[in-house]
């Protein structure tokens, strides 16, 4: 609880370190670990502290990235969860692992994108 705290509190101080942080989500229709993250995590996610540091931007597998996002390597596995700076790839989770390790593995890729080696 008090490392969630800590991470949270990084968290608010995200304008200092960052830029425009978003989570790219990549979906296909039909994957179950994707109508599973939405039931565990996607519908409260824009309310959470999270989704407020890192806003979802949701695309298919396959499609068109927007403009700017680049990402580090292709995308194999549904879903996939990227943190995006400015567009430029942070980090990823690949596939969901569950809320219960979901949700302190993004709070890593965002307190990794407040630190100097997380904006190389």
């Amino acid at each position: 609880m008090l490392l969630r705290a800590l991470i949270l509190w990084g968290i608010a101080a995200l304008p200092l370190w960052a830029g425009e942080l978003q989570l790219l989500m990549v979906e296909k229709p039909g994957c179950p670990w994707c109508a599973r993250w939405e039931e565990e995590v996607g519908r409260g996610y824009a309310r959470s502290d999270e989704g407020q540091a890192a806003p979802l931007m949701r695309v298919r597998l396959h499609a068109a990235l927007p403009e700017p996002v680049a990402l580090a390597r292709a995308v194999s596995f549904t879903p996939t969860f990227i943190l995006l700076d400015d567009g430029r790839e942070i980090g990823r989770i690949e596939g969901y692992p569950g809320a219960d390790f979901f949700w302190p593995m993004l709070d890593a890729l965002i307190v990794l994108a407040q630190t100097p080696a997380g904006r190389e």
